[in-house]
């Protein structure tokens, strides 16, 4: 019996650690409407477009509310740079969208979205 743990205990160990470490394509993927990263890209895009910064702000707040839920679930799987660069693309959005600069907002918010999809690559 207790060579029997010696050998499963570790290996099933290492299995869930690999498990962790591949999960972050799963774990990214929306649970629930008010951590879908992807959809509050593209809801600031358009009120962006249309010159409604009021609405883009309250957006953008939404859009880190929901990047905060996604990044406790992959956190452990996901690269840190991308994690952090994230992190950026939305500190200089909310400048850009306080500046009323729609050139930089679209750039960071493209630049967000390129970083949401090699977040799991």
């Amino acid at each position: 019996m207790r060579k029997f743990f010696v050998i499963t205990i570790p290996i099933l160990t290492i299995a869930l650690f690999i498990l962790t470490m591949l999960s972050d394509k799963v774990l990214k993927n929306s649970l629930s409407y008010d951590d879908n990263i992807p959809l509050s890209i593209e809801a600031i895009i358009i009120e962006i477009e249309n010159d409604n910064w009021a609405e883009a702000r309250d957006k953008t707040d939404l859009l880190s509310k929901a990047w905060d839920k996604v990044v406790k679930r992959v956190q452990f799987s996901a690269e840190k740079d991308e994690i952090n660069e994230f992190y950026k693309n939305i500190a200089r959005l909310r400048g850009a969208i306080l500046a009323k600069d729609k050139s930089n907002a679209l750039i960071e918010l493209n630049e967000a979205y390129e970083h949401w999809e090699n977040l799991g690559k």
